[in-house]
């Protein structure tokens, strides 16, 4: 199996799919004929129209390795249920963990193993019984994988003890295991192998009927499942770009397709806008140290630094000279929540963040550290222009209205920022020397880990601190998730020091982006989970429970 890694499948975020001809993609259905199944049906479905939907989702929602858990599915760069395997733990639409295979749980006291009791009734579709041996497998699999996405590093190894007991061995504590564990899909040992991707063998609740890579995925109804049976029995996907799915949106011929704030004022006859609120959060990296650096990711070396961000006067005039409900007004017109950090209103996210708009303060700091105007208006210092490039992913027009108002509000402050809309491909030799518009968010606090720990798979700023390395080690360390939320706080202010805007400010946030959506109005679609990073799977985590009025 090639490598596959976070970056490579990140790429596809902004690929363009194969070109689609709507009328052979899907059938041709007229508004209040969502019933109607996508061509490819399997015999019998339109007896089940009703229960029937199709979603667009973006063309880098469709997984680039397939349906396979050990590299991407549901656990990779946009985390969501995997739907085709089951998983250990889930949780609610209020984000309470709920057991799914395990019957029980529990962590010894110094955190360093965590039992599960796996249910004795679950089997896979081949009719193969689904025990503890498969959970190790999976986990074991992930921990060996040089392609897998997932994050397991905190795991030594999961032994299964008998059929229905596996024991998961840590490397240290990390009391947020659950979140991991709540989008990994249990694969079959016995039928797991190269292929198995593109021919996923689960226990969930749907199964993968066909594949028509490019253009659309259908899932049908596992009817085997041990839960509760779906009332949605088949779900038709089809992956397109903004300009696409709002087209397949006006022409009837998809229940929900996905949309932006860009497009959200061109609702169709027959939908309603669908508002989905997210801890999907966009911002921008600040490179905290001078160029000339190298820094090691997993591709190998790579250049760093930033001659201009790195000076703390800039990092902090940036976070206090922006104008966050402006941005959302001009750019998310009004869809969307200011973001001060990564999880705003979560347990865990640090009223220190907060940094409310005073351009005023921004200029005193930059005067105060010795940034002053140029004949043209922009900033200098010791030589050094108050000039830096920023980089946005060309196919999104979200993260390219932020770059662009980004750009015209930092003119007041005497900065001037260069926007480059890029692959990619293109971006990504970028991604530790420039700033760069990033979305990121989950349901779990691990994203400040992941962006702001010296060894951070996110670590675009190149942020190192003793300090707030040592807080997230003791956070993820506590008894439980809720022991930790004041560590994670005192990582973004203790009053001395960390990653707030008064402090080392290696981030700038400005907004919460809804995932917003065109949906059929005599659809009942469940009340959603707040919706991660990623425009995709996380709306159809339950549709199962979906329904036709």
């Amino acid at each position: 199996m090639a490598t596959l890694t976070r970056r490579d499948f990140a790429k596809l975020t902004g690929a363009t799919a194969a070109t689609l001809s709507l009328g052979g993609l899907l059938a041709s259905c007229a508004s209040g004929e969502a019933e109607k199944p996508a061509e490819g049906a399997t015999e019998g479905a339109a007896d089940k129209a009703s229960s029937q939907v199709i979603v667009s989702m973006t063309t880098g929602s469709e997984p680039a390795a397939g349906f396979d858990p050990m590299v991407s599915w549901g656990c990779g760069e946009h985390v969501h249920e995997p739907l085709i395997q089951s998983t250990l733990i889930t949780t609610d639409a209020d984000l309470n963990f709920k057991n799914d295979l395990a019957t029980s749980y529990e962590a010894s006291e110094d955190g360093m193993t965590w039992t599960f009791t796996v249910r004795d009734d679950v089997k896979f579709t081949d009719g193969t019984p689904l025990t503890a041996r498969d959970v190790a497998f999976t986990i074991n699999g992930i921990l060996n994988s040089e392609a897998s996405e997932c994050d397991m590093s905190m795991v030594k190894e999961a032994v299964a003890t008998d059929d229905a007991t596996v024991v998961v061995h840590m490397e240290k504590p990390f009391n947020a295991l659950l979140y991991t564990l709540a989008v990994v899909g249990i694969v079959p040992e016995h039928a797991y192998g190269d292929t198995y991707g593109d021919n996923p063998i689960g226990s969930g609740r749907y199964m993968l009927e066909q594949w028509d890579k490019g253009q659309q995925v259908i899932l049908k109804a596992n009817p085997d499942y041990y839960g509760e049976a779906p009332n949605i029995q088949r779900v038709v996907v089809v992956f397109m770009e903004e300009d696409a799915s709002l087209a397949a949106a006006k022409s009837g011929q998809v229940d929900v397709a996905y949309t932006s704030a860009t497009f959200a004022a061109q609702q169709p006859s027959g939908y309603d806008l669908l508002n989905c609120a997210s801890v999907d959060s966009r911002g921008i990296s600040l490179p905290v140290i001078p160029a000339g650096a190298m820094k090691t990711d997993e591709k190998g070396e790579a250049a760093a630094g930033n001659d201009v961000t790195c000076d703390l006067a800039i990092r902090q005039a940036i976070n206090y000279g922006v104008d966050r409900d402006k941005m959302i007004d001009n750019v998310l017109n009004g869809y969307g929540t200011v973001a001060y950090s990564v999880g705003d209103g979560m347990p865990w996210s640090s009223p220190d963040m907060k940094c409310s708009t005073d351009v005023e303060k921004a200029k005193k700091l930059l005067d105060d550290g010795g940034w002053t105007a140029g004949a043209d208006g922009i900033r200098e210092k010791d030589g050094t222009r108050a000039a830096f490039n920023l980089y946005y992913s060309a196919g999104d027009t979200v993260r390219q209205g932020i770059a662009e108002e980004f750009t015209n509000q930092m003119k007041e402050l005497g900065i001037e920022v260069s926007i480059k809309g890029a692959s990619w491909d293109d971006l990504y030799p970028h991604q530790f020397t420039d700033p760069v518009v990033w979305g990121w968010g989950t349901n779990a606090p691990t994203e400040i880990y992941n962006l702001f720990y010296s060894k951070g798979t996110g670590n675009y700023a190149c942020y190192t601190s003793e300090t707030t390395d040592k807080y997230l080690d003791e956070a993820l360390a506590q008894p439980t998730v809720e022991e930790s939320f004041d560590l994670w706080k005192k990582a973004q202010w203790d009053g001395q020091s960390g990653i707030a805007p008064q402090g080392d400010a290696p981030w700038v946030w400005f907004a919460n982006i809804d995932h917003l959506y065109f949906a059929k109005d005599n659809l009942k679609i469940a009340k959603q989970k707040p919706h991660p990073h990623g425009h995709g799977w996380s709306l159809v985590n339950n549709v199962d429970q979906w329904s036709w009025a």
